[in-house]
C-alpha cells in the first residue's frame, strides 16, 4: 500500500497494471466521504491491459490529513501524486466531488488530460431543494445522522438496504472535520462559465435517479462542453457501486472510440 507525504498528509494510492499497456494510464478520483475502493470493478477490469492509478483523497479512506477548503487544493493533492508517479498524460475519471477535482485539473493542465470522464458530477454546485434543506440543518443534528441521511439518499430506489448500511458506516468513519470542510469546498465550486475552455474529449455519465446532483444540472453543464458525450444510466448518485459493470462498459466504449 504505497503512500506519498503531501503537505503533512500521507496519501494512500494504488498504481497497478502494465506500464507498457494499451493507451495512457487511467486515473480515478472518488467523491465526498468515499474512498478509492469505489473503483474496484474498474480497477479489476482495466489493469488487465493498461496502467491504473487511484487514491484516497486527504482525510478519506486510508489517507491521513485534515480537509481541504477548496476543490483547487484537493486537485493539488491529486496532481502531487501524479507528478510523483511521473504521469505526464492520462485519462482522468472523477465521481461527484472527484469530478469537480477532475474538471479543475483539466482546466489548469489541459495538455496532460487525454480524455475526461465525469460520473455523477456537475460544474456548478447547486443543491436540490431536499439536499439544500438537509445541508441547512446539518449543524443541528448528530454528525452520524447527517451522514446517514446523505448516503441513503444517494442510491436509487430498490438498492439493497444492507449494502446501503455498509456505505453509511464507511462514510461515517470519515472525520467530521474532513466531511464538513470538503462540503464547504464543494459548496463554493463553480467553473460553469469556464468549461467552454475544455476541448478534451469528455464523457458525462449520470444516474437517472440521482437526486443529490440531478440529471437536469448535468445537462445544463453538457451544453457548455465543446466536445462531450452524454450517457444516462438507470442508477442513483452512487453509479460506480450501483451499476459497476455498466459503468465499466461505458468507459470501455469511450476509451476505444476515436477522438
Amino acid at each position: 500500500m504505497p503512500q506519498l507525504e503531501v503537505d503533512g498528509a500521507a496519501l494512500t494510492y494504488d498504481d497497478e497494471g502494465p506500464r507498457d499497456g494499451d493507451g495512457v494510464p487511467l486515473v480515478f478520483v472518488h467523491g465526498w466521504t468515499a474512498n478509492r475502493h469505489r473503483w474496484d470493478h474498474q480497477l479489476d477490469h482495466f489493469t488487465k491491459k493498461r496502467r491504473v492509478v487511484r487514491l484516497d483523497l486527504r482525510g478519506h479512506g486510508e489517507s491521513g490529513g485534515s480537509g481541504r477548503r477548496t476543490v483547487a487544493e484537493l486537485a493539488g493533492d491529486v496532481l502531487a501524486v501524479l507528478d510523483h508517479l511521473e504521469l505526464d498524460r492520462f485519462v482522468l475519471v472523477g465521481h461527484s466531488m472527484g469530478g469537480m477535482i477532475a474538471q479543475t485539473l483539466t482546466l489548469d493542465h489541459p495538455e496532460r488530460v487525454e480524455r475526461l470522464v465525469l460520473v455523477n458530477s456537475i460544474s456548478r454546485m447547486t443543491y436540490s431543494r431536499g439536499r439544500g434543506l438537509l445541508m441547512a440543518v446539518s449543524t443541528m443534528v448528530p454528525f452520524k445522522l447527517f451522514v446517514a441521511a446523505n448516503i441513503q439518499r444517494a442510491f436509487a430506489p430498490g438498492y439493497p438496504r444492507e449494502k446501503i448500511r455498509e456505505y453509511v458506516r464507511a462514510s461515517a468513519d470519515t472525520p467530521q472535520e474532513v466531511v464538513m470542510t470538503c462540503y464547504g469546498a464543494m459548496r463554493s465550486f463553480d467553473v460553469l462559465d469556464r468549461i467552454g475552455e475544455i476541448h478534451t474529449p469528455t464523457l458525462l455519465v449520470h444516474g437517472y435517479h440521482d437526486i443529490q446532483l440531478p440529471v437536469s444540472q448535468m445537462l445544463r453543464m453538457a451544453k457548455a462542453y465543446p466536445d462531450a458525450v452524454v450517457r444516462i444510466v438507470d442508477a442513483g448518485h452512487e453509479l460506480p457501486v450501483e451499476k459497476p459493470e455498466e459503468l465499466t462498459a461505458v468507459l470501455d466504449r469511450f476509451l476505444t472510440d476515436r477522438p
